[in-house]
């Protein structure tokens, strides 16, 4: 009896690697690649897979195949595949009341709110800035200071003279 070590299993790679051509006859091939090196292999099936098809999922070392078949079973607890756009929601309750004005009576401390309370919040799935933060932030706020302004100037507490 033979026994064979995939050697690749337990070295440390960096992510992000190209899939390398077999060089030596006997390396083993990637199984949707025959013709790429394998480098590692899959924690849930074990087939071997090349830099290309290697995705890590959290701490593991997973293939398309089970990724796909996990997320369809829900077995696949840490897949996120969706996620709330506070910023954008913040951003449209600070200009929605452009429509009407009393509508800032209620949006615009609603934007404050999400303003504030979900900047640490993860964003989209696809990385941006925060921008929309502090725009619907300081939107919400001049908002809430022309208000405040008005009802002041309203009750006569606020007096002007020039």
């Amino acid at each position: 009896m033979q026994v064979t070590v995939f050697p690749a299993r337990f070295q440390d790679r960096s992510a992000g690697t190209n899939a390398e051509a077999i060089m030596v006859d006997g390396e083993a091939g990637c199984f949707y690649h025959t013709e790429k090196k394998a480098v590692i292999s899959c924690e849930r099936c074990g087939r071997f897979l090349c830099g290309l098809c290697d995705i890590l999922l959290g701490e593991e070392h997973i293939c398309s195949n089970c990724i796909e078949s996990g997320r369809k079973k829900g077995k696949i607890q840490t897949l996120e595949n969706k996620r709330t756009l506070y910023d954008r929601m913040a951003l449209t309750a600070a200009l929605l009341p452009i429509i009407s004005v009393f509508g800032t009576l209620v949006f615009a401390p609603y934007a404050l709110y999400l303003s504030i309370r979900h900047r640490n919040t993860p964003g989209s799935l696809v990385r941006h800035t925060k921008w929309r933060f502090y725009v619907a932030g300081t939107v919400a706020s001049l908002q809430i200071l022309g208000w405040a302004i008005f009802f002041l100037d309203w009750t006569g507490a606020l007096k002007m003279d020039f």
